[in-house]
């Protein structure tokens, strides 16, 4: 056994490892915590579950509205157009104007033929009166008849006069051409100078007071959707907006494209895996009940649309105004 030298240190001694402190129990306050984020997060699960699964729901939507066609009743050279583009235009509102001297004319000449039809009744009248006050011996059954007649006929001929100046003063207040509807004009082409044709569209107006939404839902969707359920309409432009709306009615059918005939008139039949069946979209039209201020709709809008099934609309949505025109 070696020796120490002497002034060397001693070896030091090993010291056994200190044990690692036992885990604390877990308390009531932590198994708590712990149950209500799995159960919240159980929750979130079945709501979403319930949104995408249950409730009907699309995102092919969009805003839809109606346009009115406004053509001039008489033709004519238009002298003044009294619109721009994209303008927010009131029911009875003029829009354009058509030159009115050719019909100013035609009313005076109407009404001369009025005065002529007149004096011409009057005429035939005296000379029926005057006949009939002969005796048989001075005028015959027949002449009576005769002045009778032509005493009608001025009559008739009067009234014919009476309905030609109702239509040339008609035509004449036609030249003012008026908004037949609330709303915007759009794509303004027209301007004076353009010869307008009766009957044929010289404006495009949209009609502020028909907006909707049109939701395209899977046909496995349909058998949850009534008419009158609640709807709420989310607009991509406005993604923290939400519109309050009702369920106006379904589609009773959309095209099928295996019925359009083919070569020779037989059926083109377009072919299909078995196993992969798409859902057709069936049209569902949602009205608006009130638009915010700060939304401004337009036709072709794209939409959410989702429909609480057996949900009654909301009566009414507070801070709302009744849809309008892109401005």
């Amino acid at each position: 056994m070696p020796s120490l030298q002497q002034g060397s240190a001693p070896p030091a001694r090993v010291q056994p490892p200190t044990p690692l402190p036992r885990p604390a129990a877990p308390s009531v306050f932590g198994l708590f915590a712990v149950a209500t984020v799995l159960a919240g997060a159980g929750l979130l699960a079945w709501l979403a579950w319930a949104y995408y699964v249950d409730t009907p729901w699309t995102r092919d939507g969009s805003v839809r509205v109606y346009t009115a066609q406004v053509a001039a009743e008489i033709s004519g050279q238009v002298t003044e157009v009294l619109v721009t583009d994209n303008q927010t235009v009131r029911k009875g509102d003029v829009l354009f104007r058509i030159d009115p001297r050719d019909y100013r004319i035609a009313v005076k000449r109407a009404q001369a033929a009025v005065a002529r039809a007149a004096a011409q009744v009057a005429n035939a009248r005296a000379e029926a009166d005057r006949r009939n006050r002969l005796d048989d011996l001075a005028v015959s059954a027949e002449v009576r008849q005769t002045y009778q007649s032509n005493a009608d006929a001025a009559e008739a001929a009067y009234q014919g006069a009476v309905a030609d100046l109702e239509n040339a003063e008609l035509n004449l207040s036609r030249v003012e051409v008026r908004s037949p509807v609330n709303g915007a004009v759009t794509n303004l082409l027209l301007q004076a100078g353009t010869y307008a044709i009766a009957g044929q569209a010289a404006m495009t107006l949209i009609n502020s007071d028909s907006y909707w939404v049109a939701g395209y839902f899977e046909e496995t969707q349909l058998r949850r959707i009534r008419v009158g359920d609640a709807a709420r309409i989310v607009l991509m432009g406005y993604p923290g907006r939400v519109l309050n709306g009702r369920v106006q009615s379904l589609a009773g059918g959309i095209m099928d494209p295996n019925a359009t005939p083919g070569v020779a008139g037989l059926p083109s039949v377009n072919p299909v895996f078995t196993w992969v069946r798409l859902a057709q979209r069936i049209p569902v039209r949602v009205t608006l009940d009130a638009v915010p201020d700060d939304v401004t709709l337009a036709a072709g809008l794209t939409a959410t649309v989702s429909v609480a099934a057996g949900a009654p609309p909301p009566s009414h949505a507070p801070g709302g105004t009744i849809p309008k025109p892109a401005r």
